[in-house]
């Protein structure tokens, strides 16, 4: 009679030195990937922060354009625009904020602690502040045109890098906004509010 082989056991699972070479696969791919993917959100924050500000301009001219009357949009603190930014409509024309009398129409909290946002023109100063007229026009409180730029800067990286990591945003006087990026464009100066 013939001998009844025994079935043959398979075994499955990783040899030693297959898993070890999968482990360090993995941390080269790792110590690659996640410095990248931290710049990558850095970057991101900065781009998100900086379309939250051009949004929240844009609610301002727009209430101002609706409503015919003054608009505003100032630090919460009244100094700093590190601290988040308010969106109201001026209904008693005094150019500073009341709460008892004016309607708010939005409110930003504090950019991420990496991003610093500093200004010129109106939006610079003791008490900073971006106004638009009813006809949509960005104004000083004197009553003379207010063109401004914004520049929204990371202070997490080298000196070499900060052109790159900064974005700008220009109001003209016209009340025309845009942002751009100092390193790709010639016309992105904090002078460049024309």
């Amino acid at each position: 009679m013939l001998a009844m082989k025994k079935p043959h056991r398979l075994h499955l699972g990783f040899t030693l030195i297959e898993l070890m070479t999968a482990i360090a696969v993995l941390a080269v791919l790792a110590m690659v990937a996640v410095p990248s993917f931290v710049e990558f959100q850095r970057n991101s924050a900065l781009t998100s922060s900086t379309n939250t500000l051009l949004a929240s301009i844009n609610a301002a001219r727009g209430e101002a354009l609706k409503r015919g009357a003054f608009a505003m949009v100032i630090p919460k603190d009244g100094a700093d625009w590190n601290t988040g930014w308010i969106v109201f409509v001026d209904k008693d024309l005094s150019t500073d904020y009341d709460s008892s009398k004016d309607e708010i129409v939005l409110e930003q909290p504090a950019p991420p602690s990496f991003i610093t946002i500093s200004g010129n023109g109106t939006a610079a100063g003791g008490s900073p502040y971006i106004l638009y007229d009813g006809s949509g026009y960005a104004k000083t409180k004197s009553g003379g045109f207010g063109a401004l730029a914004l520049s929204m800067v990371r202070n997490d990286v080298a000196s070499g890098q900060t052109n790159a990591q900064t974005r700008r945003i220009i109001v003209a006087a016209t009340g025309r906004t845009r942002s751009c990026r100092p390193d790709q464009a010639t016309d992105c100066t904090a002078s460049a509010t024309q």
